[in-house]
């Protein structure tokens, strides 16, 4: 094989010194013999002089050798350095070197690679090598942590065994027409660097290419490492829409593809340049308009340009950065592998409204539905200044016709809003009117109330015009949305009960009142007098019930369980489908819930068996833990302490009012993760006046 860059020629020649801050040896010197026996040629006959010569330039040892001298124990290094020809599987940090190489005989990790005399980083190598290359490292060997690696590697040679890859296999094509591709598809891709994703660990592990209006995404580790925002390069890989295993059945429910991209990539070229990527021909779209895309159109990893508010929310350990659109409330979350260290730069935009481009890179697919996740790719505080005189618009299209559904079943007695002000975008007191093209269909009553304040009815079936107008400042503007009524007799449907009865599998329409929230999982507890069980739908689904409303919906009955776990797992109803809302603000029926239990008697439930659908009253102290990296929720009483399924204490924030108090509590038992024993989901604190407070998580209020 053709050695293309040799790092060094003679390395016997070279006198190796050492830095401190590379190094864990502290007597470090050459090795003068192999410590172990090289292993026997098949061959019997001797070698050549010359081929001598050639074999005893470096004294190497195999990898399955290499790990041996690590040792068992933790904080074994050896004093001595080695020489181990391998070949490079990938190289996971581009910056520092770090990557894993094999053999015939194993692989080992490599934490950290130098230039042949160590005076050089791996970044400040000219030339490097790459996934597939055979290189020839001189290191010591340790064990850190349990881990057996390479530490503070030479690099003395590598061959490159990128001649293999033949460029005519791919076919040279446009992002646009790239975007298009079939999954399998060989291209040949061209375009600028926009922005580099990381994944644990600060890690490049791909990165966004433009060329003109069109973006696609570019997973690959090797050449994300090798490249910089601005740099114009050509790839070859095969083209693929990424989504996470787990979520794909999902995924597939809902229409969504996943994330448009190439992967297995090989760099053919890169410049190295500066280049600008930003153009006219971007499309621009509000944060709504994007978020209002259904996930069945294939919009992943183009890059929108968007005026935005942007937020940092830090947490326990990681911090999640937000791009809102200007009602403060409609947009989602940047994707990060790297509890949002991979974001910081966007900290001096924190609180601001900017111009942002950003992509959707993927969608959390569960079985409630998908919710895209966005990709900053590069912001800009232009000292944005909102124009009053659009305040009428804005208002009528974010605030108005936002508050009603297109279809409902019966009178919602909807209470609408009248009045609107932003801090945010400096108004006050716009207003809003309604009307409707029909009244027996749509009526709009106003009442005397301070404010003033107006109230939707459905009388019969039928379609209806709504008009919405917003009114500032002597500016109005007016949007309409056609709302379809449906009043029938009712379905017919099984009591909770019924469905708690029925058989894994069952599709059935169920009738009974809205409960309180489920934490972590989008949904409520479905409750009448005969019991209680948990319902799962998606976003859209749930944004069509409040609690108390009386409903038929249409489920499949279920039960969350991972497999192999041996637990009984979480009984429910999936994939809910509400049929008909007769709204109403009923109290749920509380006749099977279960009283005068301790929450020891909850605790101790067998997680093999089926207690989620029951409902406890139990009296317990609120514990609250919040922790640099996790915060979590217990109740308490005595030795027990019960944790609450969520993802952290901020789900609970209702809840946390009662920190360090003995309340009573209904409590559901939920395992919705089999993790060998039941969790607790607080439906409500019930205060010693009568009154109850209930989890409204998931409700939008």
């Amino acid at each position: 094989m053709k050695i293309l860059r040799p790092i060094a020629l003679l390395i016997a020649c070279l006198t190796l010194f050492s830095f401190a801050a590379c190094d864990t040896a502290n007597n470090e010197k050459e090795p003068t013999e192999n410590p172990t026996s090289a292993p026997t040629s098949a061959l019997t006959e001797e070698p050549t002089q010359a081929e001598s010569e050639k074999n005893d330039e470096y004294q190497t040892i195999t990898v399955a050798e290499a790990l041996e001298l690590c040792g068992e124990q933790p904080g074994n290094a050896t004093t001595e350095r080695y020489y181990i020809r391998a070949t490079v599987k990938t190289v996971s940090n581009p910056q520092y070197g770090e990557m894993t190489v094999y053999d015939e005989t194993g692989e080992i990790y490599v934490y950290g690679t130098y230039s042949a005399d160590g005076s050089k980083k791996f970044s400040e190598l000219d030339e490097v090598p790459q996934k597939g290359d055979e290189v020839l490292l001189h290191c010591i060997l340790q064990n850190y942590n349990g881990t057996k690696e390479v530490q503070n590697a030479r690099l003395i040679e590598f061959k490159s065994n990128q001649g293999s890859f033949d460029v005519s296999d791919y076919k040279s094509s446009t992002v646009a027409e790239a975007r298009a591709a079939k999954t399998g598809d060989k291209l040949l891709v061209s375009g600028i660097v926009a922005r580099i994703t990381y994944a644990n660990g600060m890690k490049p592990s791909g990165f966004i290419l433009v060329d003109g209006a069109d973006s696609i995404y570019v997973y690959d580790r090797d050449a994300a490492g090798s490249v910089k925002i601005g740099n114009k390069v050509e790839v070859a890989g095969s083209k693929t829409y990424w989504i996470l295993e787990t979520e794909a059945t999902h995924a597939a429910t809902f229409g969504y593809k996943g994330c448009n991209q190439l992967e297995e990539v090989t760099l053919v070229s890169n410049d190295k340049g500066e280049h600008e990527w930003i153009n006219s021909a971007i499309p621009t779209a509000t944060v709504k308009e994007i978020m209002d895309t259904p996930v069945s159109e294939d919009i992943t990893t183009q890059i929108y340009k968007t005026t935005a508010l942007v937020k940092k929310a830090p947490g326990n350990g990681f911090t999640n950065y937000y791009i809102d659109d200007l009602d403060e409330k409609t947009g989602s979350y940047a994707y990060t592998q790297c509890n949002g260290n991979d974001f910081s730069w966007l900290d001096e935009f924190d609180g601001k409204i900017c111009t942002v481009y950003l992509a959707v890179l993927n969608a959390k697919s569960t079985n409630s539905g998908c919710v895209y996740r966005f990709l900053p790719v590069a912001v800009y505080d232009e000292q944005f200044k909102f124009d009053l005189d659009n305040t009428a618009q804005f208002v009528a299209k974010y605030h108005g016709v936002t508050q009603f559904d297109k279809l409902y079943t019966g009178d919602p007695e909807l209470k609408l809003i009248s009045t609107v002000s932003s801090s945010l975008l400096g108004f006050d007191g716009a207003t809003l009117t309604y009307s409707s093209s029909d009244d027996n269909v749509v009526h709009f009553v106003t009442t005397e109330a301070i404010p003033e304040e107006t109230v939707m009815h459905c009388r019969n079936s039928g379609t209806a015009t709504v008009t919405v107008t917003a009114s500032y400042n002597g500016k109005t503007h007016s949007e309409t949305v056609e709302v379809s009524v449906s009043i029938s007799a009712d379905i017919p449907s099984v009591s909770v009960g019924d469905a708690i009865s029925a058989e894994v599998g069952t599709e059935l329409t169920v009738k009974g009142i809205v409960g309180p929230s489920l934490v972590n999982q989008n949904g409520f507890y479905l409750i009448d007098e005969n019991g209680v069980i948990a319902v799962c739908m998606n976003k859209e689904e749930l944004a069509k019930v409040q609690l108390g409303q009386e409903i038929i919906l249409k489920g499949t009955r279920a039960v969350r369980l991972k497999d192999g776990s041996g637990d009984f797992g979480q009984a429910n109803l999936d994939a809910c489908e509400i049929l008909v809302n007769n709204y109403g603000s009923h109290d749920y029926s509380t006749a099977s819930f279960i009283e005068n239990m301790t929450l020891a008697d909850v605790y101790g439930l067998s997680a093999k068996e089926d207690h989620g659908t029951e409902v406890y009253v139990v009296t317990a102290t609120v514990k609250v833990v919040d922790a640099q990296y996790y915060s979590n929720i217990y109740l308490v009483d005595g030795d027990t302490e019960l944790l609450l399924y969520c993802s952290s204490s901020t789900q609970y924030s209702w809840l946390k009012a009662y920190a360090g108090q003995s309340v009573t509590v209904e409590l559901a038992p939920c395992n919705w993760n089999s993790k060998g024993s039941y969790r607790g989901c607080v439906l409500a604190v019930r205060n010693a006046d009568g009154s109850k407070v209930c989890n409204e998580l998931n409700f939008n209020k």
